[in-house]
């Protein structure tokens, strides 16, 4: 009975193997044809971004050591074919470099048209945002300023505490302090928001009558005690 049952076992997988065989060849070489095109593809994307990656360093080189012209022209090839991420990167740049040149209109236009690209990514397009309101904010209505960063003005929002800033001076410029002062409050006590900027907002509020200090210790051991002897010249 094992032979005979053997037997059957091995005729229906002859008969599976025949009926079937081309299909099952077919479906492993298309799984190996993926898999190898993956590999290649994961190995040339890692590839790539650390060309761009060598490439934003050397035109950042190029930047700190006041070649702000030629760090632009090296920053041309990323921000045209680069990397989603290093072309977002490398356009910023260059809108910044254009700002530092003095010419705050074309780096004003610059940063509108990364804000403005929908294939760059969303915290790209939020940081030109900020970065095309700052550089225009003397020219701009005190509404449209609002209107355009009140969104990211919200914690919990990467920028929370850059674009907060921006809306609480057009507060100011509206003559609305008693909308101003209490932003940047929050701004101040929010520990995510950088301590510069913290700083400033705290400041800012305590001018226009907020308390915005969590810590009254630490703040005062921060300010120079009243009537102490100032510290000798070095």
């Amino acid at each position: 009975m094992r032979e005979v049952d053997d037997a059957l076992r091995e005729d229906q997988l002859k008969d599976a193997l025949q009926r079937h065989g081309r299909l099952a060849a077919i479906v492993a070489v298309v799984l190996l044809v993926g898999l190898g095109g993956w590999l290649w593809w994961r190995e040339h994307r890692q590839s790539v971004a650390g060309k761009a990656g060598e490439q934003y360093i050397v035109a950042l080189d190029q930047v700190e050591a006041g070649r702000l012209t030629t760090g632009y022209g090296q920053l041309d090839p990323l921000a045209k074919d680069g990397p989603e991420g290093a072309r977002a990167t490398a356009r910023l740049m260059q809108a910044a470099i254009v700002s530092e040149q003095g010419n705050k209109a074309q780096a004003g236009k610059l940063y509108a048209e990364i804000a403005a690209d929908g294939d760059t990514p969303k915290p790209y397009r939020d940081l030109a945002t900020i970065r095309e309101i700052a550089t225009k904010f003397d020219s701009l209505p005190p509404a449209t300023v609002i209107a355009r960063l009140k969104p990211l003005a919200v914690p919990g929002n990467a920028w929370f505490g850059s674009a907060g800033e921006l809306v609480g001076a057009a507060y100011l410029k509206q003559g609305r302090p008693e909308l101003a002062g209490p932003l940047f409050a929050q701004i101040a006590k929010d520990k995510t928001v950088p301590e510069t900027l913290r700083a400033r907002a705290r400041q800012l509020a305590g001018v226009l009558g907020v308390d915005a200090i969590e810590d009254v210790g630490q703040a005062l051991a921060q300010s120079p005690v009243a009537g102490a002897p100032a510290a000798p010249a070095q």
